[in-house]
Order: structure tokens, then sequence, then C-alpha cells
């Protein structure tokens, strides 16, 4: 059967692709700018939430052995026997480092956003506090994370300690912290983390949305005080250790 001139001269008709279906939409939300400045401030607050706890509970070192000991048996014994000894711990262990990856996520994705957008994260308002974590931030971070890691190798997994007795919490931190290089280590590294806690405290809100001048003063308040309390706080472990003035 013959064609007819229109039949062979038609133009087919394209292949459409199939529509691609949508992220969840906290991935999606993730994706924005926004989105990951909340991811950055939720994940904040979960580690101020953290840091001041871990400050709190270590304090019962100055309350002898029995109480600092039986404190870390209590956060082993969390929600036994519903789940196993050290179970529950080990979950909010896990939960923390997902926020902590999760921060450091955010921020590297937001630098890299303002970079290509070429703007800046900060208010005009916030100028003192944006140059000053612009040329702190990133390694005290680093510090951050490098303290973190040789905490946990330290008083957690026990390598790095020299004569880690599993379960004795006090022993532990007396021994280590009494090692001066030691000491040292650790008031370097929650120096670090007080311009760390300083600068994520006043940014707070503003990554929430709440950045107002009546505000300001307010913000900084809290950042000043509460990293004062959590420095300190951490500070007087190793320097009353290593001095000999708490065994």
């Amino acid at each position: 059967m013959a064609t007819t001139t229109s039949e062979r001269t038609a133009t087919p008709t394209p292949i459409q692709p199939k529509p691609t279906r949508p992220a969840p939409w906290f991935i999606e939300l993730y994706r924005t700018a926004v989105g990951k400045k909340y991811v950055m401030a939720v994940t904040g607050i979960i580690g101020l939430g953290f840091v001041f706890g871990h400050m709190i509970g270590n304090l019962k070192l100055y309350l002898g052995s029995e109480d600092i000991n039986h404190y870390a048996e209590f956060l082993r014994m969390l929600l036994y026997p519903i789940l196993p000894k050290g179970a529950a711990l080990w979950l909010l262990r896990l939960g923390l480092i997902g926020a902590v990856l999760l921060h450091i996520h955010a921020a590297w994705s937001l630098t890299r956003l303002n970079h290509k957008a070429n703007v800046k994260y900060y208010s005009k308002r916030d100028y003192v506090a944006a140059n000053f974590a612009s040329r702190t931030m990133r390694w005290t971070g680093i510090i951050v994370g490098l303290y973190i890691l040789f905490h946990l190798a330290d008083l957690t997994w026990g390598f790095a300690n020299g004569d880690f007795i599993r379960g004795d919490v006090h022993h532990n931190l007396i021994h280590s912290l009494r090692r001066p290089p030691v000491a040292i280590i650790y008031i370097i590294a929650n120096l670090a983390l007080g311009v760390h806690l300083w600068h994520g405290c006043w940014s707070l809100f503003q990554s929430l949305g709440w950045n107002r001048p009546r505000f300001n003063r307010w913000r900084s308040w809290f950042a000043w005080g509460f990293t004062a309390v959590i420095v300190v706080g951490n500070l007087s472990f190793p320097i009353l250790i290593v001095t000999h003035i708490v065994d």
C-alpha cells in the first residue's frame, strides 16, 4: 500500500519523559537555604542541650567517686530491662552523632550557597558576630571535632587513657587529666568550644527567624551567659585535677 507525501514527512511525536516523583517534603525543604538554616538551628539546640547536660553530670566529680560512678551507671541502665544494658545510651549517642553530621553538612551547604550567590548569610546588625565567625568558626569546629574523637578514645573506649578501668569514671577522669599534656588539650579544646558556642547561641535565633532589634540584647546575654557557664564548668576539671586540688 503506497504512503502519501504527508505521511512520509510527518514529524514523529517526541517521547515525553516520565515525571519524576518529588522527594519527601523534608528533603525538599532541606534543599533550600531556609531549610538548611532550620536544620542548623535544631541540631544546634540538640548540641547545646548535650554540652549543658554533660557538664552538669561531670560536676558530680566534686561530690566524690561514688556519686559520679553511680551517675555513669544510671546512664548505662537507662530503659533497662526494656532495652539491653547500655542500649539506650548508645541510641542517644547515635542520635547526637547524626545531629552533628547534619549540622556540619548544613553549614557546608550554606557556605557553598552563599559563595555562589555572592551574598552574606548575616545581616548588617550582626556584622561583628559574622566577621568574628568567618575567621574562627571553621577552625573551632575542626578543633572541637578532633577533641570529641580524643575524648571518646580517652574516657569512653579507653585506649588513649593508659590506665582505663571500665565503669570507674572517677579513676579514669583523674588519671587522664592528671597528665599535663592531656589537661592542656582539654583546656584548648574547651576554649575553642566556647567560641563555637558563643556564635551558635548568637545566630540560633536568627536562623529561626527571630531577628528583631529588641531581641538582640537578650540574644547577647544568652550567648555570653550560656558560654561562660559551659566553659568555666568544663575548664574546672583539667585545672583542678592537674593541680591536685581534686583527687
